[in-house]
Parts: structure tokens; C-alpha cells; sequence
């Protein structure tokens, strides 16, 4: 019998969170950007489908930094190409 493991229980994954419609908006404007400006995160990465994002949604990532406290970064989810 096989056990799942939860790849966002694990010490070394930051927090992922989906964002919302409107705080997409915000972080767009806020750095004026668009989407495809965004680092990407691919769909089948274990963190996202832990997540249940999906193709289009945006991720924000906090971490723990020891010089900045906390470190938000923001992944934009898109499909894995094919080889």
C-alpha cells in the first residue's frame, strides 16, 4: 500500500497560495506588467497541482528570508511543452 506525500508538508517548499482575480489585477498594475511578463511555473510541477491551479492562474510564493523576512515572488501557471 502506497502513502501520498503532500510535497507542500515538506520543510524546504515555501507556501504557494492561488491568487485571486482582483489581487492579480493589483500585482499587475502595481509593477506594470503583463501576465507573459511573469516567471513561469509549469502545470504539472507537484506544487501546483498540490494547489489545484490550473493553466492561466497565478501562484504567490512566500518564503522566509533571513535578510528580507518574508520574500513574495509570483509564478504564472503554463502548460509543460511537449519534447
Amino acid at each position: 500500500m502506497s502513502t501520498r506525500f503532500n510535497v507542500l508538508e515538506h520543510v524546504m517548499v515555501p507556501d504557494h497560495q492561488n491568487m485571486s482575480e482582483e489581487e492579480i489585477a493589483e500585482l499587475l498594475k502595481r509593477f506594470a506588467i503583463t501576465l507573459d511578463q511573469l516567471p513561469r511555473i509549469y502545470s504539472d510541477d507537484p506544487s501546483t497541482k498540490a494547489i489545484g491551479a490550473t493553466i492561466g492562474d497565478v501562484i504567490r510564493i512566500t518564503r522566509k528570508s533571513q535578510t528580507a523576512g518574508v520574500a513574495e515572488s509570483y509564478r504564472y501557471v503554463v502548460k509543460r511543452p511537449k519534447k
